[in-house]
């Protein structure tokens, strides 16, 4: 991760006095991936200071963006070139901007042009937003739906059982050959707890 700083005079002021940044923020998967072009995106923007991170979208350790929000103070402006360098998801990216907002900090991204410092770039997050919780009603209901389907069908969600009727079935003719409940899994290669469970269940 590394830190990148620019001449302070070129920030922003605001009523009272205090400097009010733009914080950068670049992030690229992989060593073998170059940040040159955000870096050179994020400067043009004029960006106070720059953090970066080679890490993952999916991964929650990312000490450049820790760092970053760390630095931020209220009426900062946390800058990336791209939505999906800061959230690993819609609604990871909805919870981070609102958590910005709450601290008083903007969010601006570059290339879809979203500044939620303006009425219209917050107005475009919040639909954002909207899509996003639309997006999870629709699948939990899918979900819901997929789930009733199959119970009507008569088969149940879920995992399927370790100890299947089969098994079962062969479990109850060793111990009644002589076997243990243990000797009788093992053989039958499945765990001793849930044997014991499908036996008294049964």
């Amino acid at each position: 991760m590394a830190i990148r700083t620019r001449s302070q005079n070129d920030g922003k002021t605001d009523t009272i006095g205090q400097h009010v940044a733009l914080i950068g923020y670049a992030r690229v998967s992989t060593a073998d991936q170059k940040l040159a072009l955000q870096l050179d995106a994020l400067s043009a923007a004029g960006c106070d200071r720059i953090f970066d991170d080679y890490a993952s979208g999916a991964k929650a350790d990312r000490p450049g963006l820790a760092e970053a929000l760390t630095y931020l103070r209220t009426g900062d402006t946390l800058v990336v070139w791209k939505l999906d360098r800061l959230g690993r998801s819609m609604s990871h990216l909805i919870e981070k901007v609102g958590e910005l907002a709450a601290r008083g900090v903007g969010f601006r991204s570059l290339t879809e042009q979203i500044d939620t410092t303006t009425s219209g770039g917050m107005l475009v997050f919040n639909i954002f937003g909207s899509l996003a919780q639309f997006e999870r009603d629709l699948i939990r209901e899918r979900t819901h739906a997929g789930l009733r389907a199959a119970r009507e069908r008569g088969s149940q969600g879920g995992r399927r059982p370790v100890v299947t009727p089969d098994k079962l079935r062969k479990a109850r003719a060793h111990i009644a050959a002589g076997l243990t409940v243990r000797e009788a899994a093992a053989r039958l290669k499945i765990g001793k707890t849930a044997l014991y469970k499908a036996l008294e269940s049964a």
